[in-house]
């Protein structure tokens, strides 16, 4: 029997190479994002074609239409997140920190939370989350995208306990990669950025792995645990990001 995954925001980016690769290893996917006609441009020669579903997470009725995915599908044994959004801001330009806060909480929170309560009801499962390192401590650059970052880790952490009280068969991963070379840094040089498709290699190892927690890449891994040693009065006068 085919394993079953859904991908939320697989559009582009991260979301739409776990998607491909999914589907290169036999997978039946389902993939989902605002851009719909992004999705029907993801096509794996030989393997079966997704399941595509339009679907926003910033509206009310996105848990509706991923359980509708769900069950168009018979079940899955993985919901994967990648749908998120992000700028560098220091303006602290309202519109684009409530726009970050409605995708990166609210909206996270809307579908994780479906998953969650559909795993619940159906003997278990997988959820995966791509986050951030920036989750590690508040970017001055990036306020409301490492908050939202740091929200998400919390979440995750939070409803790994709560199926381990409840004894549900329901495993969690929590990707937390460092600087891709994606929207939300083009145009910067930030040092020891990595491409999505190294990015998305590590994931699947993980995956397999079923890893909790997960800082993408060793390199990363080494500075994370120096941000978390740093005393305040240090890291309020550190500038980690600087505009290009």
């Amino acid at each position: 029997m085919k394993h079953k995954a859904v991908v939320m925001g697989a559009s582009s980016g991260l979301g739409r190479e776990v998607a491909e690769r999914l589907i290169k290893e036999g997978w039946q996917v389902g993939i989902a994002a605002r851009r719909e006609n992004a999705l029907k441009t993801i096509n794996v020669p030989g393997a079966e074609p997704p399941i595509v579903a339009q679907i926003d997470i910033t509206q009310e009725i996105a848990a509706n239409q991923l359980r509708d995915l769900i069950e168009k599908m018979g079940g899955i044994d993985l919901y994967f997140h990648a749908s998120g959004i992000g700028w560098q801001n220091p303006k602290l330009n309202e519109s684009k920190e409530l726009t970050t806060v409605n995708t990166n909480g609210m909206g996270f929170t809307r579908m994780v939370g479906e998953a969650f309560r559909w795993m619940t009801t159906h003997g278990g499962g997988h959820i995966a989350v791509i986050s951030s390192i920036a989750g590690t401590k508040g970017l001055g650059q990036a306020p409301s995208y490492s908050a939202t970052k740091a929200y998400q880790n919390t979440y995750i952490q939070a409803l790994e306990q709560l199926s381990h009280s409840r004894d549900l068969k329901i495993t969690f991963t929590d990707f937390r990669p460092g600087f891709v070379d994606t929207a939300l840094i083009s145009g910067s040089h930030f040092p020891m950025t990595m491409t999505p498709n190294h990015v998305a290699d590590d994931v699947m190892k993980a995956l397999r792995r079923r890893s909790h927690v997960h800082i993408i890449d060793w390199r990363w891994r080494i500075l994370v645990s120096a941000w978390r040693l740093l005393p305040s009065f240090l890291w309020r006068r550190l500038h980690l990001i600087k505009m290009k």
